[in-house]
């Protein structure tokens, strides 16, 4: 597959803000479908890394949906949207400032180790089950608006999960491919069970 032409089919479907925020690169030697570094909020681009090689074996509605899903996940990282983490995580970070300032070495430990958890808990909370249901249905919301219904957008990202765990030689899906997976099946209307709030709100 020549990825050029690729990846600007790929930019017109993304939404708006991924397009600002995400940027495609070939990676032939990736041994992922596709993949995206967490994103640290001192750096400003996100990439998005894909094998084309592994990529073409996809049919394309199962290549937009996982390229939406990536794309969702990584626009609902927001490390400066204010929360009670953040909002700790920032005071802490200023009370460190001052400390380191002010020369308190216990300061500054107490100051550095109460930023540090505040911290953890916002990289928590965007590793989730909850943070990775909510980029599959986002994808799903999107796909809708590119003229996919919302049964077929579930199926293709299904479809699209399960295949690149064959492609890249993976024994079978992960515990929250297969959180995911369920929740799929439902959306799509292939399952009744949906997946309860006590795991969807599991880290």
């Amino acid at each position: 597959m020549n990825p050029a032409p690729e990846i600007r089919r790929l930019l017109d479907l993304m939404p708006a803000s991924g397009r600002m925020m995400t940027k495609i690169v070939s990676q032939p030697t990736l041994p992922k479908v596709i993949e995206t570094p967490f994103p640290l909020p001192w750096k400003r681009d996100r990439p998005i890394f894909i094998n084309f090689d592994y990529w073409r074996d996809l049919s394309q509605p199962q290549r937009d949906l996982l390229l939406l899903r990536t794309v969702c996940w990584q626009i609902e990282i927001r490390w400066f949207k204010f929360d009670v983490y953040r909002g700790l995580g920032l005071a802490g970070i200023l009370a460190t400032s001052v400390e380191v300032m002010q020369g308190d070495p216990v300061g500054i430990v107490a100051a550095g180790g109460f930023t540090a958890i505040a911290l953890n808990q916002v990289w928590r909370k965007t590793k989730s089950s909850e943070s990775e249901l909510a980029a599959d249905e986002a994808a799903i919301a999107i796909a809708q608006r590119r003229g996919y219904s919302q049964a077929e957008a579930a199926k293709h990202l299904l479809s699209a999960i399960k295949a690149a765990a064959d492609i890249e030689g993976r024994p079978g899906l992960s515990f929250t491919e297969l959180i995911r997976a369920q929740n799929l099946r439902a959306i799509s209307g292939a399952s009744p069970v949906g997946v309860p709030d006590a795991i969807r709100q599991e880290p």
